[in-house]
């Protein structure tokens, strides 16, 4: 079975309708979108989802920021999704990412960088579970 990876679609994404145009990104990278859903993340889900920055500085801020506006949870399927996905995705700082990466292209600002990816396997199967019953992923 194909490797899966989570992704978001944060506010300043969906703020600005570039679900489309992400996902086209996202599939000609090879990569297929088998779960995907718009929705409000609540603060409780922000806290728990974004937990291991808690002590970091920047942690309310990207809590609110997160539950500001809705996000599109999404599940993505393909060879080597956790690692293709965060080449897809560019650098966290849209600066510094490459050509044609998401962040490169939509990108407002290192805080406003469009969207979140998976940074292991395991991070993915938590936080796939986090937002996805089994049955909700379609491959």
């Amino acid at each position: 079975m194909a490797e899966r990876t989570f992704s978001i679609l944060k506010p300043d994404a969906t703020e600005r309708n570039l679900t489309g145009a992400v996902n086209a990104v996202i599939e000609k990278a090879g990569l297929r979108i088998v779960g995907q859903r718009r929705m409000r993340m609540s603060r409780e889900q922000a806290e728990q989802f974004y937990g291991v920055h808690r002590e970091r500085p920047f942690f309310g801020e990207l809590v609110e920021f997160m539950t500001s506006g809705p996000v599109v949870v999404q599940v993505l399927e393909g060879e080597g999704a956790v690692a293709r996905y965060r080449e897809v995705m560019g650098a966290t700082n849209p600066a510094q990412a490459e050509e044609g990466t998401i962040r490169k292209l939509f990108a407002r600002s290192v805080g406003e960088n469009t969207v979140h990816g998976s940074d292991s396997a395991e991070n993915a199967e938590t936080e796939i579970a986090q937002f996805f019953t089994d049955d909700q992923i379609v491959g």
